[in-house]
């Protein structure tokens, strides 16, 4: 189902993924967008799995995990309403490198690989404000996980130059 609201303008907005976009080019990439619901227990994405989309949460609980070479689970992270998940598959192309559950019935809106080229076409200044805030969000997700590779606390000031 095609999205569009005022009130998922502001939630989109709230959001690090829109951040900085006009009110025209916020517009465009909301018309680009696809509302999904998920059940408590569905699998979004699975580790492995080809991908050529990202999600931005709109309600609901995800959990993330990675399988270990011993076959364990791994939780990496919980996700809620303003995070969004997939965009790596989106920047290399490659599988989807986690998997993604619904712990509570979930909505999202899906970005295709097809409709941000599009974005692209129409509009490059927003298409190079969201690479902008992907790139933000990877920055800080790996800052967090340098952190917790180094048992320092999560959200520390650290000084990393």
């Amino acid at each position: 189902m095609t999205v569009s609201s005022p009130d998922l303008k502001a939630f989109l907005l709230a959001t690090p993924f829109f951040g900085g976009l006009t009110d025209a080019s916020l517009d465009l990439l909301i018309s680009m967008l696809v509302e999904c619901r998920f059940d408590v227990g569905a699998t979004i994405v699975a580790e492995g799995a080809p991908g050529r989309s990202m999600f931005i949460v709109k309600s609901g609980r995800l959990a993330v995990s990675k399988r270990a070479d011993s076959g364990s689970v791994i939780p990496i992270s919980v996700l809620q309403p303003g995070d969004f998940f997939g965009e790596m598959t989106l920047i290399e192309m490659q599988n989807r490198s986690a998997t993604v559950v619904a712990e509570s019935p979930t909505v999202l809106y899906e970005l295709t690989a097809q409709k941000l080229y599009a974005c692209y076409k129409a509009d490059i200044h927003a298409y190079v404000i969201v690479l902008q805030n992907i790139n933000r969000e990877l920055c800080r997700r790996l800052r967090r996980s340098d952190d917790r590779f180094a048992g320092h606390p999560v959200g520390t000031a650290i000084d990393r130059a």
